[in-house]
């Protein structure tokens, strides 16, 4: 698990303590305390024990589906709050689409863009994983846009999120995936082209990863 999560000296999740919790059981127990209070679950999410902070998003996510508009809005603004808790990629992508993506659905999704913006590599991982939500609605504007600004990115892990994120972009709409590919394969990540096109069919991704899929429409 520690080398699932990067946590030796020097990696992304060095410090991290793990108990060995799997995931199915910390769903159970966020079910079974899903009425703790706010504070409550913010002291939660500040732990040093993976799990717990896991178990906190749980909670925090049954409680946004089921809240009004102004418990929704208080749960939004203590996931901010707290981002510098919400440290590793499974942590991050279970949570961003279904409390940032949900809330700013309808709203002003500037915040996203800031994240985008951030030094922090989990703040740029929340902003792409928020637009996972508004992929499943066929809405892809800001995946594309946070895509562009996350082309440069040194870290691997963004490399992922964004094609991942574009990949299901293509699962809705194929066209608009290979719009956005075309103006910029040759420049991504490697990785990033990579889970972009994992789902194309083997001649057509072989093609994109030699980088001379335009002389081939």
């Amino acid at each position: 698990m520690k080398y699932f999560f990067k946590t030796g000296p020097g990696e992304y999740g060095a410090g991290d303590i793990f108990l060995g919790v799997i995931v199915p059981k910390a769903r159970a127990l966020a079910k079974e305390f899903k009425d703790m209070s706010l504070s409550g679950v913010s002291s939660l999410l500040r732990s040093r024990v993976h799990e717990e902070r896991l178990a906190a998003l749980f909670i925090l996510i049954l409680k946004f589906n089921e809240g009004e508009p102004a418990q929704r809005g208080k749960i939004y603004r203590l996931y901010f709050k707290y981002t510098k808790f919400i440290n590793n990629w499974d942590l991050v992508d279970l949570s961003a689409p279904n409390i940032v993506g949900a809330f700013l659905w309808d709203k002003n999704r500037k915040p996203l863009y800031s994240l985008a913006s951030s030094a922090n590599l989990w703040q740029r991982r929340i902003a792409i994983l928020a637009t996972f939500y508004f992929i499943k609605r066929a809405d892809f504007k800001d995946c594309l846009a946070i895509s562009r600004l996350l082309l440069a990115d040194k870290e691997d892990l963004i490399h992922k999120a964004v094609g991942w994120m574009l990949r299901e972009v293509g699962k809705k709409n194929p066209a608009i995936e290979e719009k956005f590919l075309k103006a910029h394969y040759k420049t991504m990540p490697r990785t990033m082209l990579r889970y972009a096109i994992e789902k194309f069919p083997e001649q057509k991704r072989r093609a994109y990863l030699k980088r001379d899929i335009i002389s081939r429409r």
